[in-house]
C-alpha cells in the first residue's frame, strides 16, 4: 500500500476488485490483510476474535519483529481507548465517557459558531491581503475550527498550542522517513508530558483535568506523580516508547494487558494511558474532521447541484456531512487489528496472530450497497447514512457527535458568507495529504467571491 496516500480511492478501488479481504504489505514492508468489504468489516469489528492490542495479539510485535524502527510503529504502540481489548476497553471507555460527556458536547455548539464566524473574518482579509484573492480554506478554516474546539475542550494553554498542531499533523504523515517518526514521536511524548505536569499544577474544568481526576489517585499537585512518564520521552529520542525489545510490556505495557490498571491502583489511568488517551483524544478529534470539512467543501464547489439541493431546502447540512463521510471517509484505513485465533471469512482463513488493516474509504464506495454510482457524491443518496467513517461496534468514535456538529455549522457558516465562493484550481491539480491513513487534500484554494451582503 501507498504510504503517500497519492490515490486512496484508486487503491480501494483495486482491493475491492481483488475480494473483501485481501494479503497487502505495509510501509516498512510489513503484511498484513486489507478488508474492504463492509458487511465482513461490521462483522470482524464486533467480534472478539478480533482485538486492537499489539502487545497481547499481535506476535509480530511481541517478538520484535516489527519493531520500534517501523516508521509506523506510533500507531500500535501507544496504549489507549483505541488500541485496548476486552475488559481493559470497557474500563477505558467508561473513564473516557466519564468525561467525555453528551452535555459537554451539547454546549459547545454557540461557541463553535462564534469560532467559525472569527475565522471566516480572517479569510475574507486574508483574501484581501492575498495575490488573485486566492485563500486556502484547508489552512485558514477546516483546519483551525476543530483544532480550536478540542483545544479549548481540553484547556490547553496557548504555549502549547502550535507545537500540538504540527505534531498532530505529524502523527498523520504516514510516508515520513523513519528518522522524522522518531522526533516527531518524541516531541509528542515530552510535549504531552509537560501538559500534564501543568494540568497537574493548574486544574480547570476542562478535559483534560477531568482525565488527570480519573486516574490513579495520585495528588494531582504532586511532581512524582509524573515519575513513570520519563522512560517514554527519554525512549521516544532513542528507539522509541513502547519498543518490543523491551518485551511485550515496554513502555509500562504488561503482555496480560493488566499492568496498567494494576499500576494505577485499581481501575483509574496509569501514567503513560493518560498520556495515550489524551493524544488519541487529540488527535482524532482534529485531523478527521479536518478533513471532513475540507472534503465536503470541495465536494460542493465540484458539484454546485448538490449544493443547490441545500439551499432550496431539499436537503440537509446534516445530508452534506454524511454523505461527504462516505464518499471520501476521512479515515481511508485503520491500522491495526490482530485475530486472537483463526477467522474464517468466506473462503479465506486469517491466521491467528496476523494483523488486518480496515478499509473504511474503500467501504463508502462499495457498489453492492451504495449502487454502480458508487463514487459520485449525492447529499439525496438513500444510502448516505449507511458508511462506516466513524468505526463500528465497541471502538464506535466516541467523538462522532462532535465532528457532526463542528460540520453542520461549520459548512453552514462557510457558505452563508460566501455564496459565490469557488475552486481556484480544476479539482484534478488539488494535493492529497502524504497518509494512507488520513484522507483529504492537502490545501483547497478557493476565490471567496464577495460576502453574503455584497453579492448582486
Amino acid at each position: 500500500m501507498d504510504g503517500l496516500g497519492r490515490d486512496v480511492q484508486g487503491e480501494g478501488a483495486l482491493l475491492r476488485g481483488r475480494g473483501g479481504v485481501v494479503r497487502v504489505v505495509l510501509p516498512g514492508g510489513v503484511g498484513a490483510w486489507a478488508v474492504t468489504d463492509p458487511q465482513v468489516i461490521r462483522g470482524l469489528l464486533t467480534d472478539g476474535r478480533v482485538s486492537k492490542d499489539a502487545y497481547r495479539h499481535w506476535p509480530a510485535w511481541q517478538r520484535g519483529e516489527v519493531a520500534a524502527e517501523w516508521p509506523l510503529a506510533v500507531w500500535v504502540s501507544v496504549q489507549n481507548l483505541v488500541t485496548s481489548y476486552g475488559a481493559e476497553h470497557r474500563r477505558l471507555r467508561g473513564l473516557m465517557g466519564s468525561a467525555f460527556t453528551a452535555r459537554r458536547v451539547g454546549l459547545l455548539g454557540p461557541r463553535v459558531g462564534e469560532i467559525a464566524a472569527e475565522l471566516l473574518e480572517g479569510m475574507e482579509a486574508a483574501a484581501r491581503e492575498a495575490r488573485g484573492g486566492v485563500v486556502d480554506v484547508r489552512g485558514l478554516y477546516a483546519q483551525p475550527l476543530p483544532s480550536r474546539v478540542m483545544l479549548e475542550l481540553f484547556g490547553i494553554p496557548e504555549e502549547f498550542r502550535g507545537a500540538l498542531r504540527e505534531i498532530i499533523e505529524g502523527f498523520f504523515a504516514t510516508g515520513v522517513s523513519l528518522e522524522e517518526a522518531r522526533r516527531n514521536y518524541a516531541a509528542l511524548y515530552r510535549t504531552m508530558g509537560e501538559l500534564v505536569a501543568f494540568k497537574r499544577r493548574c486544574p480547570a474544568e476542562d478535559l483534560t483535568s477531568a482525565l488527570i481526576a480519573a486516574g490513579s489517585g495520585a495528588d494531582p499537585a504532586d511532581p512524582d506523580a509524573l515519575s513513570d512518564l520519563t522512560h517514554l520521552t527519554d525512549a521516544a529520542d532513542g528507539a522509541g516508547a513502547g519498543a518490543p525489545g523491551a518485551g511485550a510490556a515496554g513502555a509500562g505495557g504488561a503482555s496480560d494487558g493488566v499492568g496498567a490498571q494494576e499500576a494505577a491502583g485499581g481501575g483509574g489511568l496509569s501514567e503513560k494511558e493518560l498520556v495515550d488517551n489524551l493524544i488519541m483524544l487529540l488527535s482524532a478529534g482534529c485531523e478527521p474532521t479536518v478533513n471532513l470539512l475540507a472534503n465536503a467543501v470541495v465536494l460542493l464547489l465540484r458539484e454546485p447541484g448538490q449544493l443547490e439541493l441545500v439551499r432550496s431546502g431539499r436537503a440537509t447540512w446534516g445530508d452534506v456531512v454524511e454523505e461527504a463521510l462516505r464518499v471520501e471517509a476521512p479515515g481511508a484505513n485503520a491500522i491495526l487489528r490482530y485475530a486472537v485465533e483463526d477467522v474464517r471469512v468466506g473462503e479465506t482463513v486469517i491466521p491467528r496472530g496476523d494483523a488486518l488493516v480496515i478499509g473504511f474509504a474503500a467501504a463508502g464506495r462499495d457498489p453492492g450497497v451504495h449502487g454502480e454510482d458508487a463514487e459520485r457524491f449525492d447529499v439525496m443518496r438513500a444510502t448516505r447514512r449507511e458508511h462506516l467513517s466513524f468505526g463500528h461496534g465497541v471502538h464506535y468514535c466516541l467523538g462522532a457527535p462532535l465532528a457532526r456538529l463542528e460540520a453542520e455549522i461549520a459548512l453552514q457558516a462557510l457558505f452563508a458568507r460566501f455564496p459565490e465562493m469557488r475552486l481556484a484550481v480544476e479539482p484534478g491539480a488539488l494535493r492529497p495529504t502524504e497518509s494512507f491513513i488520513s484522507n483529504g487534500p492537502r490545501d483547497v484554494p478557493v476565490l471567496l467571491g464577495p460576502p453574503a451582503g455584497e453579492v448582486r
